[in-house]
Parts: structure tokens; sequence; C-alpha cells
């Protein structure tokens, strides 16, 4: 029998150990200061904010700070000169970067000569940060507008696959975020192939087809996500209904279950949440696939009789299943039962989190032009200094916002409309 014990303790223990082993895989670790640095596509702060929004939900115990160095028209050369000021002198711990498209001027360029000073800007970047300890991600330069099923082999792809090379022999990451961006691209294609009306039809582009809309900034943020190592899953709860009994929990801890199939109760404590992007926000999922590769939140509950039944978390509707969705697991990271309203608490959690990392952006986006537009003010100093601390605050803020707490679920059968009244 001691025997039996230690044999399951030693599997729980190998358990518990390889659970851990695959979230720190994750390339963001506690106390980094990530630092995005890339042209226009990187000075709008669209991916690198729901990169941030992604890292402080899923990963709450990790302090990480992140800082936005996109500039744009600006190129691999370029972002190599402003290493001091826009990189090291944020103490950056990882450096994420993005350039191409303007190092050969929007495909006017498309030569050696160009290719070449690219390539020598990114081994300059790679060796420098090095130098410094900061761990660098080389990624290639975001998909164009130009047809999916013919950009594969261009130049910029070629040059970009050379520079994430270099970073690579160097020791360092890189990122590819062309192929999985061209990837939705294709999806995009295939959906705009069936649209009846022009109206219908999807881009990841702005008119000049190089500058990103929001679809195709999630996109880069999704490819940038994945390429630092995310998982699919953020944790998972399996419970049979007739006991009733826990069968499995996965990055998560159940407490408090009792009930029956009439009326089933338990408590779930997360260690990560999934990323939401407010109302309507899960639309954007038809091409980009973050619930299957970045937002897998399920639950089972196995052996309910026939019939549907109505899922709530802290009083929250989260959506109404079949007792057979429910015992093969439903994903409901971003279920609602109300399409105008976030579904469960960790949905509410994700929208206020956006709104404050909306507000932190702007304070750290004022903070930095105030060197170049009051560079001689006798208030810059005052400014900067209030702006930093505010900074700090929100920083604070949204790390208790994003900070998971125990859900109460409820599952009970759901009451037909006619029997509401």
């Amino acid at each position: 029998m001691r025997l039996v014990r230690s044999v399951v303790l030693l599997t729980l223990m190998i358990t518990a150990v390889s659970a851990r082993e695959v979230r720190a895989e994750f390339a963001l670790r506690d106390g980094d200061t990530v630092v995005f640095l890339g042209d226009s596509i990187t000075a709008a702060r669209t991916y690198g904010k729901i990169v941030e929004r992604y890292t402080l939900l899923r990963f709450p115990g990790r302090k990480v700070r992140f800082r936005n160095a996109g500039w744009g028209g600006d190129t691999a050369v370029g972002g190599l000169a402003r290493l001091d000021r826009d990189v090291f002198a944020h103490q950056a711990t990882v450096l994420i970067v993005a350039y191409g498209i303007n190092d050969i001027g929007w495909g006017a360029r498309a030569d050696e000569a160009h290719k070449t000073a690219y390539l020598n800007a990114v081994r300059g970047i790679v060796e420098r940060c090095k130098a410094k300890n900061v761990r660098v991600f080389i990624g290639s330069a975001a998909v164009t507008a130009a047809d999916p099923d013919q950009s594969e082999t261009d130049f910029l792809q070629r040059m970009c696959d050379e520079g994430m090379a270099i970073s690579r022999s160097l020791g360092e990451g890189a990122i590819d975020l062309q192929r999985t961006m061209r990837s939705i691209q294709k999806q995009v294609k295939v959906a705009n192939a069936h649209a009846k009306d022009e109206k219908e039809k999807q881009t990841l582009h702005a008119a000049d087809g190089i500058h990103l809309n929001d679809l195709g900034q999630l996109a880069m943020a999704y490819a940038i996500i994945k390429g630092l190592g995310a998982p699919a899953d953020v944790s998972s709860v399996v419970i049979d209904a007739r006991t009733p009994a826990l069968v499995h929990a996965h990055d998560c801890k159940v407490s408090n279950l009792k009930g029956d199939a009439t009326r089933l109760e338990f408590d779930r404590l997360d260690e990560g949440l999934p990323i939401n992007f407010g109302v309507f926000g899960a639309l954007q999922f038809r091409f980009i696939p973050i619930p299957e590769e970045l937002n897998r939140y399920l639950l089972s509950v196995r052996d309910l009789p026939t019939g549907r039944y109505a899922v709530e978390a802290d009083g929250r509707g989260i959506g109404i299943y079949t007792n057979e969705q429910l015992g093969q697991g439903v994903n409901i990271a971003s279920a609602t039962s109300d399409a105008w309203e976030p579904g469960g608490p960790w949905d509410a959690q994700a929208a206020l989190l956006l709104q404050v990392n909306d507000a932190r952006d702007q304070v750290a986006q004022a903070r930095r032009l105030t060197g170049r537009y009051l560079a001689d003010s006798p208030n810059r100093g005052e400014i900067e200094g209030r702006a930093d601390a505010i900074n700090a605050e929100l920083e604070e803020l949204q790390r208790r916002i994003a900070r998971p707490t125990a859900y109460h679920f409820v599952v009970r059968p759901a009451v037909a409309p006619d029997q509401a009244k």
C-alpha cells in the first residue's frame, strides 16, 4: 500500500513539474522589460498593447513591463542608431523587432544594396543587445496586401528570412510574422471570394496595402504571442455530476464542489486568464484562431441527464449548453449569454483591462513626446516625473484588474422562456 501511495505521489509531482515547465516556456519572464522596436506599424501602438494585455492576463504572477519604441518611416538602420535612447535607456531585457518594408522603400528599392543595409543593421542590433544581455526576437516584416498565394517567395520574405537566420545564428530568437499573418490572410481571401457584396469583404490593411487596420494589428499580435511560445490551454476543469466529483483540474484549483444535476456549484481559481477584446471582439476570431491556439478555457461536466443547462459564473451568464456539449467540454473563454455584455468575470476583467491599458499607453506616449515637443521647457522635468509616477500606478492597476479570483460557478437546467414567468 505504501508503494502504491509513493508511486501516486511521484506521479503527481512529475505532473506538477511538467505543468510548470510548459507554462515556463513562454518567453517573457518575471521582471522583464519588453521594448517593441519598429516602424509606423509598431508606432501605431496597437499590436504591442495586445501582447501586453495577453501577458498580464495569462501570466499574472509575472511582473512584465512594456515600452513602445516604434517610429514612423523607420528602418533597421534607424533602429540600430537609436538603441541607446529608445531601448537601453529603458533597461530593456527583451527586444522585439519588426522592420523590412521601409528598408526597401515599399518595394521600390528591393535590391541587394538595400538588403545588405538591412541585414547589417539586424546583425548590429542583435550584437549590441547581446552585449547588454538583452534577449532579442527579430521579426519578419508584417505581411503586405499582396496576394498571399504569390508572396511566399517575394523579395521581402526572402530578405526577412535572412535577417531571422542571422538572429538565430547569434543565439537569439526570431518570429516569422509574415508567414503566420499570411495564413490568416489566406482565410480572408477565401471568405472574400464568397462575399456577395464588396462591403462584406475583409482585409488586414489600410487602403495603401502596407499599414495594418485593427484586424491586421490583431493578426500581428497573434503572430508575436505564438512566436513567444504561448500555450493554447489556459486551464481546464472536468466534473462528474453524479457524485459530484472532480475528475480533472489543470492550471486551476476547484473547491466547494456540491449539488447534483438540478444545481451543481463549485469555485474555480485559475492561475491565468484568457484574453478578450470587449463587446463583439470575438467576431475577429473568424479569421484568427485565438480560441483554439491561445484561449482554451475549458469546462466539462459529465453524466448530466439529457437536457439543456445554463452555466453562470459569479452571477454572470455564460451560455446554455446541451448535456452532450458539456460532457464533451466547452470553451467558455469568450462565451456570453448577452452579446452586449462581457460573459464571465474573466471577460469583464479583460474589458476593464483594455480601458486602463489604453490610458497607460496614452500617458506613456505623452511622456515620450515631452522630450521631443518640450525639450527646452522649464516644466519638462516635472511633466516627465509625474508621467512616470502615473504610469507606474496604472501598471499596478492593470495587474490588479488582471489578477484571478475564485469564480463561483453554477450549472443548472435551463428554464424555457415560457416557464420563466
